[in-house]
């Protein structure tokens, strides 16, 4: 079976191509020619069909990602459901599933089954809760392990994969050159950190990259290449053993595209506001224009309970500058597991910094929602202004318990409404 980078590299258009292009608001040629590329991306797993398809990369919508999923702590599938769901709902264009605690291959067929838009997940989660499961031991698995899990999660219709074979032994050793306030805080970085440590190894999705490709391309999976030594802190950005991984990755990239297998790479992290667009511009460079994938970046560390604030800040100039995909931060980042209302919180802000970034990028169409929305305030029409907000539920409980009746103005400005007076003048 061919797989979309296939057969865009020989100038075919598919259906997938040509609703996602549709969707996109873009030619399907101009689709066509950035995935040939490698500039641009469409995760959609050849055993499933997604309602709501989409692509990242140049020239398209900044994309937002909403992470749900169980920790060893917190287990609820009723009510990971219903953050898949509301993420959806409130415009999230990929979820991700990050599980960790009970029955994960359940759960995820579960999500899966509820999963309009692309599905993702972090592999080595699974094999370090099977290994647990098995022996009691997180870091008790091996290469055969790996490759099980990737088949199955592929099998279930897994859309892309977030794989951390950028933490080698070289880039490890970074670390010790140049110490950082917080060595390594990516989750799956550290797993395979622990892994290396304890088995004196080769980080295994290094030393089986080929054969990660070969399941990639026959499910037609986009992998996205994760940064498992992100800096956990803006103290330690952009430092030598983030832009050895990221070279790492780009290697790999290469090597993926190669193999015809679709490919995006992940970035920082925490990173100061000033550096922001440098590290864009670095990752577009190094890797050749491959669709980057920001968590956030936080721009501060000072923000727990607001770290969505802190992220959007980073993501709307990341995106701004060419970041391609956000995932989204929720305000119980470094705190606790995220409830409902955290992921709410935390959609509503990065689709805010995805908007922004798309007007300041002169994306056509951008502007729309935004002049619509203002002519609806010009005219003091509450219903279209409430449905056209980010967040129209919380838009319309907030009008809703500003005054007892209905208004013609809110009880911010109450008589001295300006609209209401400029427009009683022009008359």
């Amino acid at each position: 079976m061919t797989t979309q980078l296939e057969a865009a590299k020989k100038g075919k258009s598919t259906v997938l191509l040509r609703k996602t292009a549709s969707l996109e608001g873009v030619s399907s040629a101009q689709l066509l020619k950035n995935l040939a590329a490698g500039k641009a991306v469409i995760p959609n797993n050849n055993r499933r069909t997604l309602r709501k398809p989409c692509a990242i990369g140049g020239g398209l919508r900044t994309k937002i990602n909403a992470n749900i999923g169980t920790s060893t702590d917190k287990i609820d599938l009723k009510k990971e459901t219903a953050k898949l769901e509301l993420a959806v709902r409130l415009g999230a264009d990929a979820v991700m599933d990050l599980s960790e605690g009970g029955d994960l291959r359940y759960i995820r067929k579960k999500l899966l089954e509820k999963c309009p838009v692309p599905f993702g997940t972090v592999p080595v989660y699974e094999m370090a809760a099977i290994a647990d499961k098995r022996s009691g031991d997180p870091l008790k698995f091996n290469a055969d392990d790996m490759l099980a899990v990737l088949e199955s999660q592929a099998r279930d219709g897994v859309d892309f994969f977030t794989i951390h074979a950028g933490v080698t032994r070289e880039n490890v050793g970074l670390l010790k050159k140049r110490p950082r306030i917080l060595p390594v805080v990516s989750r799956g970085g550290a797993i395979l950190f622990a892994w290396m440590h304890l088995h004196r190894r080769q980080n295994l999705f290094l030393e089986n990259f080929d054969k990660i490709l070969e399941i990639a391309y026959n499910y037609d999976i986009t992998l996205s290449l994760g940064d498992g030594l992100r800096p956990g802190s803006i103290l330690d950005a952009t430092d030598a053993a983030q832009i050895g991984e990221l070279k790492t990755l780009a290697e790999l990239a290469a090597r993926a595209r190669r193999r015809n297998v679709q490919v995006m790479i992940e970035g920082p992290g925490h990173v100061p506001l000033n550096d922001i667009a440098r590290n864009v511009r670095l990752q577009k460079k190094i890797c050749r224009g491959a669709p980057f994938y920001v968590l956030g970046p936080l721009v501060t560390d000072i923000a727990a309970g607001y770290d969505h604030i802190s992220g959007a800040i980073g993501g709307a100039v990341a995106a701004a500058n060419g970041a391609d995909f956000l995932c989204y931060v929720t305000p119980a980042e470094h705190l606790r597991h995220p409830g409902l209302e955290d992921v709410r919180e935390g959609v509503v802000a990065s689709k805010i910094a995805a908007h922004a970034a798309d007007i300041a990028k002169g994306l056509p169409g951008a502007l729309i929602p935004d002049k619509r929305i203002s002519r609806a305030r010009a005219r003091m029409d509450w219903k279209t202004q409430l449905q056209l907000a980010l967040d129209p539920e919380k838009a319309a409980a907030y009008r809703k318990s500003s005054l007892p009746g209905i208004s013609e103005v809110c009880t911010m400005c109450g008589k001295y409404c300006s609209i209401r007076l400029v427009k009683r003048c022009l008359k």
